[in-house]
Parts: C-alpha cells; structure tokens; sequence
C-alpha cells in the first residue's frame, strides 16, 4: 500500500481517495469530536499516521473543517422551510445581501432556474416566516414549502 506521501492524487488536487481515507472520513462524519488516538484505534493505524492522513485530506480540500450540529428545533425554531427566492430585476446582489444578513437564512444556495436562490430557513413562528419574508418582498418574490420532516439527514456522498 503507498504512502499518503507517495500518492499523487492528493498532492495534484485531485481528492480521489483510499479505503482507509474512506474509514477515516466515515468516523469523523460519526463524531467529529473524535481524538486522533481514538480515530487511529478505529481505523487501525497509528496516531501520527491517521493525523497525517487528516491533515492531506484537509490540504486536499477534502475535508473543509469540523462543524458543530445543532438542531434549531432544541433552540425554539419550530418551524424549518425551504424558500426559492427569485430577484426582481436588477436586484439580485441586493437580495443576496439581505438573504445573508438575515440570521434565519441559515443555508442558501445558488442555483439553475427561475429561482436564482434555494434557501432554508428556521423560525419559531409562522408570524416570524411572514417577517422575514415581507422583509424580501419589495426585492423578490418568493416559494415557500414547510419542511415535514427529513428523510435523509445530511450526509457523506459515496466515497
């Protein structure tokens, strides 16, 4: 087996991995909390090895960073949706700045279609959902659908 050092496909940007790459990343998406000695006992390597292995992955760009998760229901946001949200002409930046300096925005995306943005959107209330988005409504117009429940959480594409 070669080396982290040794494999190219990491030093030349392009983040195809191993299967202990795999094992490694599949712990972490378990619990990110993980010290390298533990992660190195579940994966089989040693500590210096598997912490090599997580710093080529994050120089990589494989690994972005550890991130905490936190239900916003726990913390009183109720109601979850998801918000298209199409600019009025000529006001596309100006949407973008309001979309990112609204707290309840917590996720948008860029995206292809009519709808130029695909938000998520936490709020304790229905009259709080109607807030913030009367706030939009002379930039944009907006699609809103209340999410249910989740069928698949976030989660590792195939490795």
């Amino acid at each position: 087996m070669s080396s982290p050092r040794n494999r190219p496909d990491l030093q030349n940007g392009n983040p195809a991995i191993d299967a202990t790459d795999s094992r490694i990343l599949a712990a972490l998406d378990a619990d990110s909390r993980l010290s390298m000695s533990e992660l190195a006992r579940i994966v089989g390597m040693s500590a210096p090895g598997v912490s090599e292995r997580v710093r080529r992955l994050e120089s990589a760009g494989v690994i972005r960073g550890f991130a905490l998760d936190v239900d916003a229901r726990a913390l009183g946001y109720a109601i979850r949706a998801l918000v298209r949200i199409r600019p009025l002409p000529g006001k596309l930046h100006l949407v973008e700045r309001l979309i990112q300096q609204t707290p309840q925005f917590i996720e948008c995306d860029k995206i292809t279609g009519d709808d130029p943005f695909l938000a998520r959107l936490v709020v304790r209330s229905i009259e709080e959902m109607d807030d913030v988005l009367e706030a939009l409504s002379d930039h944009a117009v907006t699609s809103t659908a209340v999410i249910k429940g989740t069928s698949v959480a976030r989660r590792l594409p195939p490795l």
